[in-house]
């Protein structure tokens, strides 16, 4: 007699809650989001930002001054505030460029009001870079530029696609760059990026070599 092996039971599927807009904003007015919170809605899913360091808080600071120096009152300069990209995202970055309007957007500003989104990336690069680059791609947004701390340089992505950017250039220290929907608004590099971190001194050998010790090696 053969006995039959039992199939192996079906894996159980899950399902995820995504939560709206509307619903992530409704979490803050009865307290279970708090003021304090940094977190921001990513594809319905409500995402912990990581805290601001030193060099990511000056080059937004940064950023947001040399815009302001050079497009004057043309445009308007959100710094980490929110933008309406959908029913399931909302996210917060650190500087979005926006039309000028005279009412300073009543309502968090949609993807055709948006000329050009900054992020300042240092410990979140993979997570700036593979999930809300592309996601602002599929929004719409024209532009994004992603200010890469750790490489001293500016991902540039472009001409946004529902399978995300379909240009992407590097620009270094030297080079100009400008706003693709705002050509006039030229920025040098070098001006955009925070100062260079300073390699640490390597200690200089003293000309007699390693210093002599009364006390023989090996011995304490």
């Amino acid at each position: 007699m053969t006995t039959q092996a039992k199939a192996p039971a079906p894996a159980a599927t899950r399902s995820t809650r995504r939560f709206t807009v509307a619903e992530y904003y409704r979490m803050a007015e009865v307290g279970i989001l708090q003021p304090e919170e940094r977190v921001e809605l990513i594809k319905g899913e409500i995402v912990v930002m990581p805290p601001i360091g030193d060099r990511h808080a000056m080059e937004v600071r940064q950023a947001t001054r040399v815009f302001y120096s050079i497009a004057g009152g043309t445009v308007i300069i959100s710094v980490q505030n929110p933008v309406h990209l959908g029913e399931h995202f909302q996210p917060q970055p650190d500087v979005a460029l926006l039309r000028f309007r005279e009412d300073n957007y009543p309502a968090h500003p949609t993807p055709a009001d948006i000329l050009l989104v900054i992020e300042v990336s240092d410990t979140s690069l993979n997570y700036d870079r593979n999930v809300k680059v592309p996601l602002y791609a599929g929004a719409g947004i024209v532009e994004t530029w992603l200010v890469n701390l750790e490489a001293d340089y500016i991902e540039v992505y472009r001409q946004p696609g529902p399978e995300g950017y379909q240009q992407s250039v590097i620009f270094r220290r030297g080079e100009k760059i400008s706003p693709v929907s705002r050509p006039d608004l030229e920025l040098n590099v070098t001006d955009l990026l925070p100062p260079p971190v300073a390699e640490p001194q390597q200690p200089q050998p003293t000309a007699g070599g390693p210093e002599e010790s009364d006390t023989p090696a090996g011995n304490a």
